[in-house]
């Protein structure tokens, strides 16, 4: 799992989002950054997820977050993901997992008994400067924001 941990700088990054703009970490700086990380698009506990975040996204927004989400999905299938739940927020579609592996994500996973590598759930807190402040890897899908905000 990730080895970056609260008080590192956070990786810069360029990847596309859902419609095919460049996003990088330098477009948020001065602000505050929540990047959460989901395995896949429309599947039962990244929706969850993910709409607890939309649900919530007023009381973040509130408290000065801007809000990522990060996954291995193509740009169509995130489309889809965030056009379906309207999400306020924009989706990478890191299809060649640099994000996902420069913040340490991706790696060895069990499920249903066998091991395979995929992206680990996780949300990462970064303030104004760039640094991380938070890092979330017990992500609890249906109380997300809370965790965030605590």
């Amino acid at each position: 799992m990730t080895k970056l941990k609260a008080g590192d700088k956070a990786p810069d990054f360029t990847a596309k989002d859902e419609q095919g703009n460049t996003v990088s970490l330098s477009d948020y700086k001065g602000k505050k950054l929540v990047i959460f990380f989901y395995p896949k698009a429309n599947t039962p506990t990244c929706t969850v997820e993910a709409c607890n975040l939309r649900d919530n996204y007023s009381e973040l927004t509130d408290k000065g977050y801007e809000i990522l989400g990060v996954s291995a999905d193509t740009e169509k299938r995130q489309t889809n993901f965030k056009n379906k739940f309207s999400f306020p927020y924009p989706l990478l579609a890191d299809v060649d997992k640099e994000v996902i592996n420069a913040f340490g994500v991706w790696g060895p996973k069990k499920f249903m008994g066998r091991t395979f590598d995929g992206i680990h759930r996780a949300t990462f807190v970064i303030n104004e400067d760039g640094i991380i402040e938070k890092v979330i890897d017990k992500v609890k899908a249906k109380i997300h924001s809370e965790q965030i905000l605590e």
